[in-house]
């Protein structure tokens, strides 16, 4: 197979409107060509899986995706909008409408899960207005994650897939449009894991998001994924879906499902 070359043919789906779309994107870091011409198209609706070794460049990605990092070259758009043509305003409030759900879950340790809540609607007035009573967000965004009874605990207090719920439903609380998980079953167990999965598939099918989804799990690949790509050596080495992909009889393609 060559690379960057679908495996899947072209299909109706694809005809679905573009909320992501990523062209030739390269980054460098001196030597180091982390990206090398990568391609990615995120459909509305849609739950594309990300798949890379350590150090493949899938967190450099996700960070220029959202304008942490500045390409070297390349072509980034976002809900239509090229990201680096943007002013500083303008790309705070497209933030707003992309959710991003880290390794780490990266609660503030400091504060309740009420106040973790509230953080980013401080944060993002413009776009919510002026909400005097936070209680009734922070609660239907906790509700949406099973954990509404956590409101007042400390992220401490709660376990390691817990936090990753409030995580999410911190992320939820401004009803984004997209939703960057990056690696969400990370050191979870089993079951855990496949609880925040089957989350993950209801808050889709709930909010209509399109999510695009960093993993290393394969099992997560599997279940959540309607399309998944392959990052090797910085490009988009092959897509198509799960089924399509365990096939391929191509050797860098195989070692992703390799046990």
């Amino acid at each position: 197979m060559d690379a960057k070359k679908d495996i899947a043919p072209q299909t109706e789906k694809d005809q679905r409107e573009i909320v992501l779309e990523v062209k030739n994107l390269y980054k460098s870091f001196g030597e180091n060509k982390v990206l090398n011409g990568f391609n990615m198209t995120l459909y509305k609706g849609e739950n594309l899986v990300v798949m890379g070794k350590s150090g493949s460049g899938k967190s450099v990605m996700i960070k220029c995706l959202v304008g942490l990092i500045q390409p070297d070259k390349g072509y980034i758009s976002v809900m239509g909008k090229e990201i680096k043509l943007l002013e500083r305003e303008s790309l705070d409030a497209l933030r707003s409408d992309i959710g991003f759900l880290f390794q780490g879950s990266a609660l503030y340790d400091s504060m309740t899960v009420r106040e973790n809540l509230e953080f980013p609607m401080r944060r993002h007035k413009k776009k919510l207005g002026n909400v005097t009573d936070t209680e009734p967000w922070v609660l239907e965004a906790l509700e949406n994650v099973g954990l509404a009874h956590t409101l007042d605990l400390m992220p401490a207090e709660l376990s390691g897939g817990m936090q990753r719920r409030v995580a999410l439903a911190r992320t939820l609380i401004l009803k984004p449009k997209i939703i960057l998980y990056d690696e969400p079953t990370s050191g979870l167990d089993p079951i855990t894991s496949k609880e925040i999965i089957e989350l993950m598939r209801n808050i889709q099918k709930k909010y209509d998001t399109s999510s695009l989804i960093i993993t290393h799990d394969m099992d997560c690949a599997r279940v959540i994924s309607e399309r998944m790509v392959l990052l090797v050596n910085g490009t988009n080495y092959a897509q198509g879906t799960y089924n399509e992909l365990v096939q391929s009889k191509d050797p860098k393609v195989e070692a992703f499902f390799k046990k």
